[in-house]
């Protein structure tokens, strides 16, 4: 694949490629409304707890799936707070479904045509939603091949890891670093993220 073959010509990153593979992109069929809704109730949370703050959600407001915008926002604050979200994160899911309701929110068909500095502009406008989420909702959910989350501790930490660094680097010097990984930082960040979980040296 060609986004390996470039890699491979950093020796570090062909050393990483050797050990775990050659790691491959998905993407999920996931309207970005319902993404952007599960990346917020995640934040700051353990997994199992968000995914049952998220199930609740799924079975009290949604009856099985998650609620579409309207539904979320006929639903009382009482309920949502009620199945464990905090005040902070209920105002972001209103304002995502509101979003959606009014097309502001891009489908995941509109998505396509949407750069992604152009998808980071438009969602980061909306309650809850930093860079950083954008980056996860371009990489995991869109497939984005040239994403590099440099604020992401993990990748950070990888990357001093790999390259047997004192400490992981300034978000502006990784992304400076990174230039020699385009238009494939994603893959990168994979690597990374996987040097990051073994403490690789």
């Amino acid at each position: 694949m060609k986004a390996h073959d470039h890699l491979a010509l950093d020796p570090v990153m062909a050393g990483l490629i050797a050990r775990h593979g050659k790691l491959r992109l998905r993407r999920s069929r996931t309207e970005p409304y319902e993404a952007l809704c599960e990346a917020v109730v995640y934040q700051q949370l353990h997994a199992k707890a968000a995914a049952t703050i998220y199930g609740r959600v799924v079975e009290r407001i949604g009856a099985g799936t998650f609620p579409a915008p309207d539904r979320l926002l006929a639903a009382p604050d009482e309920a949502l707070r009620a199945a464990g979200l905090s005040r902070n994160k209920l105002a972001a899911l209103r304002d995502i479904a509101r979003h959606a309701a009014d097309g502001r929110l891009p489908s995941r068909a509109a998505c396509a045509s949407l750069s992604d500095s152009a998808l980071i502009a438009r969602l980061t406008g909306i309650r809850g939603i930093g860079r950083w989420t954008v980056e996860m909702f371009l990489m995991f959910h869109l497939g984005r091949p040239d994403v590099l989350p440099v604020d992401d501790l993990g990748v950070r930490k990888g990357f001093q890891s790999a390259y047997r660094k004192k400490e992981p680097p300034a978000p502006k010097a990784l992304a400076a670093f990174g230039e020699r990984w385009a238009p494939y930082r994603t893959y990168a960040a994979f690597y990374l993220w996987r040097a990051a979980d073994q403490g690789e040296a």
